[in-house]
């Protein structure tokens, strides 16, 4: 992909809590997707799975960074013929950031939320720096970097709080709760308070710190809080009485 600045996109976020993106495509203007993120597209839009890279050596090498990243080995590309319309969406609940970056501006995402992009953004992973945030930050050591220039679009879950951080100013956050932060935001993994607090206070053992300058978004749920949620309340076989549905269940069950 290359570096010359792209051709302005038109796009448009609709919905609230389950937001899907509208990109109105001219003649000859191309995104790449993740795998099943596309809603819809018009007739005119045609599509194609391919490994990124222009080269062998740089599809191998890029396949085997996006297994590290636990995506599919496969981008879509959808270039249009005429003015075409192609929508994205997340796969759970959430909400859906656009990000224009100017040439060589990168910006650092949590694992799994890229959408989609022009084709002149970059997208890589990038290794914490620090041992520590790699054994305990919960969401594993790799984030992916999105390089510009160009649009790119991420989806997180929940609702979005953004935070401009000034120089040495520090936030402490869940660390399964970051959507994005600046390259110039330093991240790290600290425990959370005393050995009582982190085993009892169920909030995790460790919590991630952003230091600025930069911007750092969060998300208000997670995938992995959202299943937690979901399956205490799933009904289970034995008609668990304990379980506000199992409960329910039970009663109906009965003869």
């Amino acid at each position: 992909m290359g570096s010359t600045a792209p051709e302005p996109l038109n796009y448009e976020i609709q919905g609230d809590n389950l937001q899907i993106i509208r990109c109105k495509l001219r003649p000859g203007q191309e995104l790449y997707a993740e795998a099943g993120r596309m809603v819809y597209k018009t007739a005119n839009v045609n599509w194609e799975t391919k490994m990124q890279g222009d080269s062998l050596g740089s599809k191998i090498w890029g396949a085997v960074k996006r297994k590290l990243m636990g995506e599919s080995l496969f981008m879509t590309y959808f270039r249009s013929n005429g003015n075409g319309e192609v929508g994205f969406a997340g796969s759970y609940p959430g909400r859906v950031q656009a990000f224009d970056l100017r040439a060589g501006q990168s910006i650092l995402v949590q694992r799994d939320s890229f959408l989609c992009a022009q084709t002149t953004v970059q997208l890589n992973i990038a290794l914490v720096k620090k041992l520590g945030s790699g054994f305990f930050g919960g969401e594993g050591f790799i984030l992916e970097k999105l390089t510009g220039p160009g649009i790119a679009f991420i989806h997180g879950g929940g609702d979005f709080v953004e935070f401009n951080l000034a120089a040495g100013e520090t936030i402490q956050v869940d660390t399964g709760c970051i959507v994005a932060f600046d390259e110039s935001v330093n991240y790290d993994i600290q425990m959370a308070g005393g050995i009582k607090t982190a085993i009892f206070g169920g909030e995790g053992l460790f919590l991630a710190t952003l230091t600025g300058p930069g911007r750092a978004i969060i998300q208000s749920m997670t995938l992995e809080k959202m299943a937690r949620e979901l399956g205490s309340v799933a009904p289970s076989g034995s008609g668990d009485g304990n379980n506000p549905l199992g409960a329910i269940g039970s009663i109906f069950s009965d003869d």
